[in-house]
């Protein structure tokens, strides 16, 4: 079976600047322009609340496939840090599944949609444990069968590191795929503050100290952050985070805590595929082209693509589309989904 691969991926000009790319991923002009083929993962969802062990309450929608007589699997959707099940690149790629006959699972982090209220301790990116607890709860809920996870840049890091852990737990979670993922924490926080352009920076920092402050709205009695810390840099402010709000005794120990740099991958049990864009300006390449992988691990670099842009056209669609479902259908087919 031959499977879409990141080198065939050649956006018209001016569309193959990675720069434009990542500015129209997550831009409100995208999600006014999409089809409403790519909202279709909206119609008959149902909200619904997961389990994350240990009181923690995780937020969700599923989706039900009406296309075919059986459906084809579950097929779970991460978004990206400050993302959530609503943002356009889930709700696209959602929406193919859907179309091609895979019911749909897409799952909120803590402190991301509208869950603020639900926990009252912070997210951070070591929180993989309630992560991975939800996987089980949702395979068991909703046991449709092959079950596969898709995530998008820090959704793409969680995602990773579930797969590793669901091997072990027994969780039947059957392929994993990552688009723009955080290899090393460390290198890409760094890139977002000296080497990128400012208005990435600013634009994560708006998000997260809006998504704070709803936190904070959401457990008055709770001082989370003092004001002159929210004003900090990504650095500084992530720091004041590691040392209020986590067990980490350092920035840098934290970082490593969701670091799947270098080797880490080896353990992966399961096919997976992890696909990035040479032009991705959050995420550096050197990072993957550092990885050490096992035969199961499908590394896809592409020549364009931004960060989790992929856009193809004017019309505002994914290629990233097309490359999850093929793997996802192939994995349905008893074919390899990993190239």
């Amino acid at each position: 079976m031959n499977l879409p691969v990141g080198k065939d991926f050649r956006p018209p000009w001016p569309l193959r600047s990675g720069h434009i790319q990542t500015m129209l991923s997550s831009s409100g002009v995208r999600r006014l322009l999409l089809p409403h083929a790519a909202k279709t993962v909206l119609a008959g969802a149902q909200p619904v609340v997961v389990d994350g062990g240990g009181g923690v309450r995780l937020t969700g929608a599923h989706t039900a496939q009406r296309v075919l007589p059986q459906s084809r699997g579950l097929a779970v959707l991460f978004h990206g840090w400050e993302g959530s099940v609503d943002s356009t690149y889930v709700l696209q790629t959602g929406s193919r599944l859907l179309a091609d006959g895979w019911d749909i699972f897409r799952l909120n982090f803590r402190d991301h949609g509208d869950s603020h209220v639900l926990n009252e301790a912070l997210f951070h990116s070591c929180r993989l444990d309630e992560v991975v607890h939800a996987l089980g709860d949702i395979a068991q809920r909703w046991p449709t069968r092959p079950m596969a996870l898709a995530g998008f840049s820090l959704g793409g890091n969680f995602a990773l590191r579930a797969a590793m852990q669901t091997s072990l737990l027994g969780i039947p979670l059957d392929y994993v795929l990552a688009v723009c993922p955080i290899i090393d924490p460390g290198e890409g926080l760094f890139a977002l503050e000296e080497t990128a352009p400012w208005i990435y920076h600013a634009y994560f920092m708006r998000k997260w100290r809006h998504s704070l402050l709803a936190k904070q709205k959401a457990f008055p009695q709770h001082r989370y952050f003092e004001m002159s810390e929210l004003k900090q840099n990504m650095r500084g402010l992530t720091e004041a985070m590691v040392l209020r709000h986590t067990d980490f005794k350092s920035l840098q120990q934290y970082l490593d805590g969701y670091s799947v740099a270098v080797d880490a991958l080896m353990a992966m049990q399961i096919p997976a595929t992890v696909l990035t864009a040479r032009d991705d300006p959050v995420i550096p390449v050197s990072s993957f082209e550092r990885l050490r992988l096992p035969a199961s691990v499908e590394l896809d670099i592409a020549p364009y693509g931004g960060h989790c842009g992929f856009i193809r056209d004017w019309g505002m669609t994914s290629y990233t589309d097309d490359y999850i479902a093929a793997r996802f259908n192939a994995l349905a087919d008893g074919a390899s989904p990993s190239g």
